[in-house]
């Protein structure tokens, strides 16, 4: 009989529960010639875990971010890390989701964000603007950033600020914390909106940042 080395290794593991179990079930006699039952389960139970197969890990999502300089390193990061805003009272946060009944598309990606996280900057390079998101809303403001190598520029907005311009930045350091946007939308998925431009045109964030499924833990 052909037998592969993983057979081998189990048919000796089985004999050696196999003695241990003789042993368990022969001190676990008492006088009167009938076994505990106890202490052969619990064999038994080592033996099952001894030789079932081990869970296959749980595939995770992560983020990854698109290369576009063929260095073999990611130049775009979730600002958040965390999903995308989903259906609220105001809309979806994907990219091209309708807004104003209709009469425009959403130009980016809502983040989702907890008030008061830390916010990264989504790309490497020099901080070009600080401005306001609305001109009636001076505590949500936004921060671009800009990388002449790459011909990209990040726009996040909904922030407070802890750069400033002309700073430079790198790849996923700290540039702000997420305001509360309830004030001005009451109910709304707290989160940062943002916008990839590539040569001054607007891009889908999602086209440079996806979520992937890997198989690593921790």
């Amino acid at each position: 009989m052909d037998l592969s080395l993983r057979h081998v290794s189990t048919l000796l593991t089985l004999a050696g529960f196999g003695v241990v179990l003789m042993h368990a079930s022969a001190q676990a006699r008492p006088r009167s010639g009938v076994a505990s039952e106890a202490p052969v389960k619990a064999v038994f139970a080592r033996v099952i875990d001894a030789v079932a197969p081990a869970p296959a890990p749980e595939p995770v999502l992560v983020w990854e971010g698109r290369d576009v300089d063929g260095d073999g390193a990611e130049d775009f990061v979730n600002p958040t890390g965390e999903t995308v805003r989903e259906h609220d009272g105001y809309g979806f946060g994907h990219y091209g989701a309708s807004r104003d009944g209709g009469e425009r598309e959403h130009a980016g990606i809502d983040f989702v964000a907890e008030a008061g996280q830390e916010v990264v900057a989504p790309i490497s390079g020099y901080v070009t603007k600080i401005g306001h998101a609305y001109d009636d809303a001076p505590e949500l403001r936004y921060v671009e950033i800009t990388n002449p190598a790459l011909r990209h520029s990040a726009r996040v907005l909904y922030v407070r600020p802890s750069v400033k311009v002309g700073q430079a930045v790198r790849l996923g350091a700290p540039i702000g914390k997420a305001a509360t946007l309830q004030d001005r939308y009451p109910g709304i998925t707290d989160h940062v909106h943002l916008e990839i431009m590539r040569r001054g045109a607007k891009v889908d964030p999602g086209k440079v940042l996806a979520l992937r499924e890997s198989s690593a833990q921790g």
